[in-house]
């Protein structure tokens, strides 16, 4: 099986599993207990927390471990919206959010928050001129994600987190769920964020493990009500194995950073040659532009279900869009965002790369979709 659908999961590193099984066989004690056991797991904790500061270059307590992704998202928007009413009920975000940022401000709307939505261009991108037009005085949060999940256009995140601090008292969260140990991302003073989310499967971590992590102390609501861990901000007993595992993933990402950006870059620029020369049969969503492991297009006039199951016979995995709406029978919001023509938006496909893909594998997959085009539709190269 070759796998390219690493955006929607990944295969977790064997050292990152190993990791995750010494912690839980020699060290499985509450890290809240004050004995000896408890001491030693909590130090473990602390460890891990450390490891990610300094990568995400903040400080050990604005680290928090969570469940994931969409928990970390989630935790941004209500805890801080709701904790800063005072400011102002005015949101910004975009158009082709994850679904776990654009249902939690719907959610806000229906409680009196006012929600502006940046539109995207054709590559997916926004526009700074708009962000300066809607944002203002009472504007409480802007959330924008660093990279898109389904055609992986990348936004201006310095830039707009530059124009959100000089123009408003707004917290800047963004989510790097599909750009951490991908792409640099980290807290960068006034300019950059003020919140980053993090997943740890997407980084060949494991399911259920993910962090929010803060540019500096913060006004926000507790997540989770109970005995006060994380700060007091996320109650429960803390998951040790899963955040030193988490810890473990990112410090490979950030160690392999260069060296996975430019092996991405370049089957990103050789697939879009490649797919081309199919001319008008065949759009390219994602640009030479946007984040080397992910790229999208569309073959003209064919459902995307209908090229993932031809490609799937060949043993090549590739998805549709994101995997959270993938079995939805509907066309994607990022791709109605952009504008897509109706030829192509019902036929968007995925290709997304990991740690564990090869060269050969890139090769592989265009001799066998060369064979799916001319099966499907005809056309020879």
């Amino acid at each position: 099986m070759i796998y390219f659908d690493n955006s929607a999961t990944t295969k977790p590193y064997k050292e990152v599993l190993d990791t995750f099984i010494q912690v839980n066989e020699h060290f499985y004690a509450n890290p809240a207990s004050i004995h000896e056991a408890g001491v030693e797991a909590n130090e473990l904790l602390d460890r891990a927390r450390s490891q990610v500061a300094q990568i995400l270059k903040t400080d050990d307590y604005s680290v928090l471990f969570t469940g994931g992704g969409t928990e970390s998202n989630n935790f941004a928007i209500f805890g801080v919206t709701k904790a800063n009413t005072h400011k102002g009920k005015h949101i910004i975000t975009t158009e082709i959010e994850h679904a776990s940022i654009l249902e939690s401000v719907k959610s806000l709307e229906k409680e009196g928050f006012e929600v502006d939505y940046l539109q995207v261009d054709e590559n997916g991108v926004i526009s700074l001129e708009e962000l300066k037009k809607k944002i203002r005085k009472d504007t409480v949060f802007v959330s924008i994600m660093h990279v898109n999940n389904e055609i992986g256009s990348i936004q201006p995140i310095q830039e707009a987190g530059k124009i959100i601090h000089e123009n408003s008292r707004a917290t800047f969260h963004v989510d790097a769920v599909q750009s951490f140990g991908k792409l640099p991302i980290f807290f960068n003073g006034e300019a950059g964020p003020d919140i980053i989310s993090i997943s740890g499967h997407k980084i060949h971590g494991l399911k259920g493990s993910g962090i929010i992590a803060f540019r500096q102390k913060i006004n926000i609501l507790p997540y989770l009500l109970g005995g006060g861990q994380e700060f007091g901000l996320r109650s429960g007993t803390v998951a040790v194995p899963q955040a030193v595992a988490l810890s473990k993933a990112a410090r490979i990402a950030a160690e392999k950073i260069e060296e996975t950006q430019a092996k991405y870059k370049k089957w990103h620029q050789d697939l879009i040659q490649f797919l081309s020369k199919f001319g008008e049969e065949v759009k390219i969503l994602s640009t030479e532009f946007g984040a080397g492991h992910i790229l999208s297009f569309s073959v003209k006039d064919l459902k995307g279900e209908i090229l993932i199951n031809a490609l799937q016979q060949r043993g090549i995995i590739v998805s549709t869009s994101s995997a959270c709406s993938s079995k939805q029978k509907k066309t994607s919001h990022v791709v109605t965002a952009m504008n897509v023509e109706k030829h192509y938006k019902d036929g968007v496909i995925r290709l997304s790369f990991g740690a564990f893909n090869t060269e050969v594998e890139i090769n592989q997959f265009k001799i066998e979709f060369m064979k799916v085009m001319k099966e499907l539709k005809g056309v020879n190269l």
